[in-house]
């Protein structure tokens, strides 16, 4: 494939490790980033030492935090900018003449629920929202079973690329074609975006299970199993409730295979969080739900399960929908009920 030019809105390490698979394909890619230690890192460096420190970064990767600039001419834009600053960061580029005209392809890499007046939201319609009436129904949604550091590293990794435009399904399916990354198109837009937010909820609570068993002659490996199907199940009714298209898209990559490197991998930051639950008294340090998500910097790193459990929870009182290992996350995490109580209503 000829070389394209390509920005990524969003300097962490998902963006970071993306840019890299994209420059061992011989693309041109240009990251924005807010903070000038990351700018000054990857240009001087190459090596995102915030996000993404040990990982040596091609010289195709260049850095700026001119987000106007890293807009301007790109024939493709990843949009990685947390879920929390979404709408603000895309509102800053509309007025880019290839955004506003929509000759640029637009994917977004953000996983999570976006609050509204009308409750939570989706990413891919929250970036509609701000873009040109152009991209209406034309944005890509990228996600599956993918580690930043592991895609960094160029170690084979399955990814999604779900639009209800399939011209533009395809072109970022084959931009993705690259060492290391294997691809496939979706249309279930719903699907996949609600797979990539509610897994980090399910691996929460798995961390949490996995240092439990630890010490505990009651939980195992078998306990953790069953945790995964209850997880996987209750993803399947969130994503069919809010309008999922296809039963397949639970059981491929974007379903099985991402809840399981989420809640299994060493990188993972939701599993981590559990296991802080309950090995480090994490929630000491906060009042309720609301005052961590309030204060999420305070824990070192961004457990994105923990923010979108209270958008799950909101949406499953909502459409009464039973998510009992979502809604008890919630209820631990409001200091409401404890996580071996929550385990054990499995068994209900």
């Amino acid at each position: 494939m000829e070389s394209k030019s390509v920005g990524v809105i969003g300097g962490g390490a998902w963006g970071t490790g993306l840019a890299q698979a994209l420059a061992r394909g011989n693309h041109n890619v240009q990251i924005w980033a807010l903070e000038d230690e990351v700018v000054e890192s990857i240009n001087k460096e190459h090596e995102n030492k915030r996000y993404l420190p040990g990982y040596k970064l091609s010289e195709k990767i260049t850095c700026s935090n001119d987000i106007i600039e890293v807009a301007t001419g790109k024939e493709f834009i990843f949009i990685a900018s947390p879920s929390l600053y979404l709408a603000s960061t895309v509102s800053k580029i509309v007025n880019v003449p290839n955004i506003a005209d929509g000759s640029t392809v637009i994917a977004a890499l953000t996983k999570g629920f976006v609050p509204s007046e009308k409750g939570p939201g989706l990413i891919l319609d929250t970036i509609e929202a701000s873009l040109p009436e152009v991209y209406k129904d034309c944005t890509v949604y990228v996600a599956g079973p993918s580690h930043a550091e592991e895609v960094a590293m160029g170690k084979l990794t399955g990814l999604v690329a779900a639009s209800l435009n399939p011209k533009n399904s395809i072109r970022v399916r084959e931009l993705l074609k690259v060492p290391g990354l294997y691809s496939v198109s979706s249309f279930d837009v719903v699907g996949v975006q609600i797979c990539a937010a509610a897994k980090n909820v399910v691996a929460v609570v798995y961390g949490a299970l996995d240092a439990l068993a630890e010490t505990s002659d009651y939980f195992g490996d078998n306990a953790e199993s069953l945790l995964m199907a209850a997880g996987l199940n209750e993803i399947q009714t969130l994503g069919f409730a809010m309008g999922a298209t296809h039963a397949e898209t639970f059981t491929s990559i974007s379903g099985v295979g991402d809840l399981d490197v989420t809640c299994k991998s060493k990188y993972g930051r939701n599993r981590r969080f559990g296991q802080d639950l309950i090995k480090t008294d994490m929630l000491s340090k906060f009042k309720n739900i609301d005052d961590l998500i309030a204060n999420v910097s305070k824990i070192g790193y961004l457990p994105e399960g923990a923010i979108a459990c209270k958008y799950v929870h909101e949406i499953s009182q909502k459409k009464e929908l039973k998510l009992p290992l979502s809604d008890g996350l919630y209820k631990v995490l409001n200091k409401e009920m404890t996580v071996t109580e929550v385990l054990k209503n499995l068994q209900k």
